[in-house]
C-alpha cells in the first residue's frame, strides 16, 4: 500500500497537477472571498466569520476533487498497466486504500494553507480575536470529511472507465448527487412526509451539523459508512477486471 501511497504523491508533485490544484483552490476562494462582490464575500457581509469559505468550498471540491481522482484507475485501464496491478502480490483493499490515500492527502494539502484566511479573519475582528474557534475548528473537520467522501466517490468513478473525462464527469455528477439532492429533494410536497429522512441521507446535511462546532459521532459514522461504501464498490469493480483478466 505504501509503495502505491508513494507513487501517486510522487506522480501529483512531479507533474503540475498537484501545484495546480492547491493554487487553484486558494485563488478561487480569495476571489470570492475577498474581490468578488457577492454572498460569499467575508468584507461585504461585514461580520468576522469563516462561514462563507466552508459554504463556497464544497463547490469547488465537487470539480477540483474529480479532477484529481480520474486518472486514478481510468489512466492505468489506457495504458494497459491496470492487468499488470492486479498480478501483483498486494491485495484490491491495498491498491485502493493507496489511490485513495493519495489523492486525499492533495486535498488535505490544499485545504491547509486556507488558515491564512483564519489568521486574516482573526486580525480583522472587532474586537482581533473575535471568532467562534470551536465552529471554526469543526467545519475544518467537516471540510475534511467531505474531501474524504468526494475522493472516495472519484476513485470509484475512475474505476468504471478507461477515459478520464468519463471519469470526471461520472464524479461530478455523483458527487453533486450525494452532496446537494437529497435537500434539494426535500421542497417537494412528494417527499414532505420523510423530509428528515431524505436530508439525512445527504453529505450537505451532515457537513452543516459538523460545521456547528458540535463533533457529533452520527456524523462520523455517516461520513467513514460513505467512504466505506464507494471503496467497497470501487474493490467490486475492479474484482469484475480482475476476474475477467
Amino acid at each position: 500500500m505504501f509503495a502505491i501511497l508513494n507513487k501517486e504523491i510522487q506522480s501529483f508533485f512531479s507533474s503540475p497537477i498537484g501545484y495546480l490544484v492547491i493554487g487553484i483552490f486558494l485563488i478561487v476562494c480569495g476571489l470570492f472571498l475577498f474581490v468578488f462582490s457577492g454572498e460569499y464575500n467575508i468584507l461585504d457581509n461585514g461580520f468576522a466569520d469563516l462561514k462563507p469559505f466552508f459554504n463556497l468550498a464544497p463547490w469547488i471540491f465537487i470539480f477540483l476533487i474529480p479532477a484529481i481522482t480520474m486518472k486514478s484507475f481510468s489512466e492505468e485501464k489506457k495504458q494497459g498497466t491496470m492487468e499488470l496491478l492486479l498480478t501483483k502480490p498486494i491485495g484490491l483493499w491495498q491498491l485502493i486504500s493507496g489511490k485513495y490515500l493519495g489523492a486525499l492527502i492533495l486535498v488535505i494539502l490544499a485545504i491547509v494553507p486556507s488558515i491564512l484566511y483564519v489568521i486574516t479573519i482573526y486580525q480583522l475582528g472587532n474586537p482581533v480575536g473575535n471568532l467562534d474557534v470551536g465552529a471554526t475548528l469543526g467545519s475544518y473537520f467537516g471540510l475534511i470529511f467531505l474531501g474524504g467522501c468526494y475522493t472516495a466517490i472519484g476513485i470509484f468513478a475512475s474505476s468504471l472507465t478507461n477515459n478520464q473525462i468519463v471519469a470526471f464527469i461520472v464524479a461530478v455528477f455523483l458527487c453533486f448527487l450525494c452532496y446537494f439532492a437529497f435537500e434539494g429533494l426535500v421542497g417537494y410536497d412528494l417527499f414532505s412526509s420523510a423530509t428528515y429522512g431524505l436530508e439525512y441521507l445527504g453529505i450537505s446535511y451532515h457537513y452543516q451539523s459538523i460545521s456547528r462546532g458540535v463533533v457529533d459521532t452520527r456524523d462520523i459514522i455517516y461520513f467513514f459508512s460513505l467512504i466505506f461504501l464507494f471503496l467497497k464498490l470501487t474493490q467490486l469493480s475492479l474484482k469484475s477486471i480482475q476476474q475477467k483478466s
